[in-house]
């Protein structure tokens, strides 16, 4: 690993092993609490999209409002009191197993509380990450938090399952509550620099004022909209592939296992060069090709021959973190540390709420047409959000600028 800031930086150190343990204890509880519904509880299908629809909710209604309170006070304890706050209410779960008070009505409230709450901890860690560095480490640092992410997501699953297949689903849910009191540990253990902290004003100003900084600049503005519409549309393709995979090409577990990690195994490949390329190509160019890449994966995947069904699953794992750490670094030097969590909710309310639209459009369009006819729309989608980057002042860009 050649990123200088995690060995150089105790600061920004303390912030990525905070990131890194908490990405990967949810990780394991992605798999272990549905496991818990089905198998403890034996929840129904409706049951369980209301579970998984609980915790998407709170991105939604609660992104605004928690970039407000972020850059109201201290960052670095909103990431504490979250990380606290998780730990408990995951551990409510193996407790009430295992004295078999536990109800699907539990696991609906910790879902949407633990929702509630990495909202407010991923909106303060993003804010707080350029505070921690320099401007020319911006590319290093968010590439570097990413890959922890990375890892997370693809390991995860494999070590949720050994942990579900070893001990139980609550157990394992319980190995996540751990993991977020180590990162509380190190999120306490970070030197905050000081800051100035907004006047106060009317919330419902406040509310929409995120917004109007991602509009106020064209560069901003242009990424803004070309990463909304990529992300309604690319949220098309998600869900579908597995069953794609299965229903059209009639893959065995096995192969489907193996074409998901190499997603996983690209997308950290994807992560660890991204300083380079993005150093290399411009930070506006890097973010175009390599949603370029992510973009065309669908098309690959739609031609349903087994190698190009793995080149679509590479170019997907290595696009999102080509584009995905300029993106960041982005943002960060375009907008004012006063208003960096106003924004980055702003952001991510646009962009996780544009994914849940996209995702009910593609079962709709799975459902009406067919699964391959899902995944073209879903790329062409993709390209259209490039093509707003290429027609904004994106593209002209080779270094970071200056704040605006």
């Amino acid at each position: 690993m050649r990123w200088r800031v995690v060995s150089s930086n105790p600061e920004f150190r303390k912030l990525w092993i905070g990131q890194g343990v908490s990405a990967a204890g949810t990780a394991v509880t992605g798999m272990a609490l549905p496991l818990v519904a089905v198998v403890g509880l034996g929840a129904s299908a409706a049951e369980m999209g209301v579970l998984a629809a609980l915790a998407v909710v709170p991105h939604l209604v609660l992104g605004l409002p928690a970039g407000v309170w972020v850059d109201r006070g201290s960052r670095r304890r909103f990431m504490v009191v979250a990380d606290v706050g998780r730990a408990g209410l995951l551990a409510a779960i193996p407790l009430l197993a295992a004295t078999g008070e536990l109800r699907m009505p539990h696991l609906y409230v910790v879902a949407v509380l633990t929702g509630a709450l990495t909202v407010v901890s991923d909106t303060a860690s993003l804010a707080l990450l350029p505070a921690l560095v320099r401007r020319e480490e911006l590319v290093e640092a968010n590439s570097a938090s990413m890959l922890s992410q990375t890892l997370a997501s693809t390991a995860g699953p494999a070590g949720a399952g050994l942990l579900i297949q070893l001990l139980s689903a609550p157990v394992a849910v319980a190995v996540d509550a751990v993991s977020y009191v180590g990162s509380a540990v190190a999120s306490f253990l970070i030197k905050e620099p000081p800051r100035e902290t907004p006047q106060t004003s009317w919330p419902r100003l406040d509310l929409t004022t995120g917004l109007k900084e991602l509009f106020r600049d064209p560069v901003l503005a242009g990424l803004t909209r070309s990463a909304t519409v990529a992300a309604v549309a690319g949220a098309m393709q998600g869900p579908l592939v597995v069953l794609y995979l299965v229903r059209e090409l009639h893959w065995s577990p096995l192969l489907v296992g193996v074409a998901i990690t190499t997603l996983g195994a690209s997308s950290v490949f994807g992560t660890l060069i991204a300083p380079a390329y993005s150093n290399k190509l411009g930070i506006g160019p890097a973010y175009l090709i390599g949603q370029l890449i992510a973009s065309c994966a669908g098309f690959a995947l739609a031609l349903a021959w087994w190698p190009l069904v793995f080149i679509g699953q590479v170019m997907t794992g290595l696009g999102m973190p080509l584009y995905g750490v300029p993106q960041r670094a982005l943002r960060q030097a375009l907008v004012p540390d006063h208003l960096l969590g106003r924004t980055t909710a702003a952001w991510r309310t646009l962009v996780i709420g544009g994914q849940t639209v996209g995702a009910l459009a593609g079962g709709l369009v799975g459902t009406l047409l067919d699964l391959r006819a899902a995944l073209v729309l879903s790329s062409l989608g993709m390209l259209a959000g490039l093509m707003l980057a290429l027609l904004s002042p994106v593209k002209t860009l080779r270094q970071l600028p200056s704040t605006g």
